[in-house]
């Protein structure tokens, strides 16, 4: 895991005025978000899609997580917030982490109400690394540890799912969630030696446990 230091304090109160757009420029992103998904959609980590990142290197992965900190050290300056980046790979992609410093605590309005705030940080993080490597790029994307703590949630969530299932032998539908999400619980379903679905429209798609 790499660390990246050197953001600045928080300020007394929230910056205004500022842009996406005109973050997105400063940081090195590209002004225009054409042919990526708004934010809360994850297109290129649904269940069905085979990206075309699948199967690069582990260079090329730490390359994004580098890119993808640099962006985001830029951002928080231009904020005039505070936090460290934490740069990793996780399996076939790049996962970067905004978390705590020594100087102070990651603002949580960086996640927003139900991580809508976190969801378009990381469209916007993913934009900057595909206008500086020319890919489209699958990184995930934490602050203050809010996804590896719902991913938690969620691995209870599938566990008691797959339990009901195997005592009842009925399918078991779960409540709608984000294509991230969908997809923690899809393995822990397969983990189980069960099969799993996915049903519904966005934004109210869920994941439907089959007993096996």
């Amino acid at each position: 895991m790499t660390e990246h230091n050197g953001s600045t304090p928080v300020a007394a109160s929230d910056p205004a005025g500022a842009s996406t757009g005109a973050l997105a420029t400063e940081a090195g992103g590209p002004a225009d978000a054409g042919g990526v998904a708004p934010a809360g959609q994850d297109p290129v980590a649904t269940e069905t899609d085979q990206a075309a990142t699948r199967g690069r290197g582990g260079r090329d992965l730490e390359r994004e997580g580098e890119v993808a900190a640099d962006f985001l050290e830029v951002l928080l300056d231009i904020a005039d917030l505070d936090g460290d980046i934490d740069v990793d790979v996780d399996g076939d992609r790049a996962a970067v982490a905004i978390v705590d410093s020594d100087e102070g605590r990651v603002p949580r309005r960086l996640v927003g109400p139900d991580g809508k705030v976190l969801d378009a940080l990381q469209e916007l993080t993913r934009l900057a690394v595909q206008s500086a490597t020319g890919e489209r790029s699958r990184l995930m994307l934490d602050v203050a540890g809010y996804r590896a703590e719902r991913r938690a949630a969620l691995v209870r969530i599938a566990e008691e799912a797959i339990a009901e299932v195997k005592s009842s032998g009925a399918k078991k539908a779960l409540e709608p969630m984000s294509a991230f999400e969908r997809k923690v619980v899809h393995d822990a379903v397969l983990e189980a030696g069960l099969t799993s679905e996915s049903d519904g429209v966005e934004p109210h798609r869920f994941v439907v446990v089959l007993p096996a």
